[in-house]
């Protein structure tokens, strides 16, 4: 799509965590599925291919920012979770891009809702390239 010119979005639980950043336990599930050097390189291709982790970098140093607890052991309230669930755009969106969140408030899974807010008005004067379809 981004061959054709067109900007993408998508998003989705992924089942990794990126960076150590993005887990309470780096160390302790280096061998464990979720935070393999094969999963997160996966990421690392995505980026390259030139989408941007939208909470990552709106938040690039915060931590204890997670979207997934296990049930097993009181995690969540112990905010011992990871970031699986993420927003991704392509380059040329990330000057629209306001806000990229994490909702742990909002209870009803182990997950979270993470949430993207775009602002087209504010940028009107950087428009995004339009194709004939």
């Amino acid at each position: 799509m981004r061959q054709q010119g067109k900007q993408v979005i998508f998003c989705g639980d992924v089942n990794t965590a990126h960076q150590a950043i993005d887990l309470a336990c780096p160390k302790q599930n280096q061998k464990h599925t979720g935070f393999l050097p094969e999963e997160r390189a996966w990421i690392d291709q995505v980026i390259a291919a030139g989408y941007v982790d939208t909470f990552r970098a709106l938040h690039p140093e915060q931590t204890d920012a997670y979207s997934w607890w296990t049930y097993i052991s009181n995690a969540r309230s112990r905010n011992a979770g990871w970031r699986l669930d993420y927003f991704f755009v392509s380059e040329e969106l990330m000057p629209h891009v306001v806000a990229a969140d994490i909702h742990p408030e909002v209870y009803g899974s182990d997950h979270c809702p993470v949430s993207l807010t775009l602002d087209f008005m504010k940028t009107a004067n950087r428009p995004i390239k339009e194709t004939a379809a």
